[in-house]
């Protein structure tokens, strides 16, 4: 590993450790591992398909990483969620690379994104507990899982009613966004928490549980 890819790794590794506690994790010595792997494989790739927008490692750490690891109190042990629109794999890797009890479908329409999808689940050694899914959400088998998470879809508040009905038999929603994506929940009438991330004023975690009585009167 050449001395900048060094320095890279080493800026990551420490804006993750500094910064883990505000958001409510504490990634042990493996897991730091592999996600500090996952980083440096999103930055080989990042040139040719524009996976995350340029950032320094120390910002990838914390917008990136811990916000998706945000989501790993609301899941339950043993869970399985599908990820709509998988892209760089967020939140979905960060979280199976923390959890080793997760299991997750990686749903991805573009084919390109799904390749890096496959080669990142094979180098951090999780090809047991994850499959990707190349095609677009309304097209793939509607989900039977415990969960469904969804970062950074195109159009997301436009889609969401979509996802909503696909999603159908899913419990527990945890999608990440700002206000419009608020505003679109209330619309479709479901009840959810909305979790400010931190280090945000805009980005919130929305935490939509499922069930009876849980969706709100229109």
């Amino acid at each position: 590993m050449d001395e900048r890819k060094l320095s890279s790794r080493g800026e990551f590794d420490k804006a993750l450790a500094e910064h883990a506690p505000a958001f409510g994790v504490s990634p042990g010595e493996g897991a730091r591992g592999r996600l500090g792997d996952y980083f440096e494989h999103v930055t080989r790739w990042n040139p040719r398909l524009h996976l995350v927008a340029p950032c320094a490692p120390a910002e990838f750490a914390t917008r990136h990483v811990l916000e998706s690891l945000a989501a790993l109190r609301f899941l339950p042990e043993g869970a399985t969620f599908v990820d709509v629109g998988s892209g760089a794999g967020l939140p979905a890797l960060p979280c199976l690379a923390a959890r080793p009890d997760l299991k997750a479908v990686l749903v991805e329409a573009s084919r390109k994104k799904a390749v890096f999808l496959r080669e990142a689940v094979s180098r951090l050694g999780l090809s047991e507990r994850a499959r990707v899914v190349d095609e677009r959400f309304e097209r793939a088998e509607p989900p039977a899982a415990d969960a469904l998470t969804c970062r950074a879809v195109e159009r997301f508040t436009e889609i969401l009613p979509a996802l909503v009905a696909w999603a159908a038999r899913v419990p527990l929603l945890l999608l990440f966004g700002g206000e419009s994506l608020r505003g679109r929940l209330d619309d479709e009438g479901l009840a959810f928490e909305a979790v400010r991330l931190p280090g945000s004023e805009r980005r919130f975690l929305f935490v939509a549980r499922r069930g009876a009585g849980q969706n709100r009167p229109r």
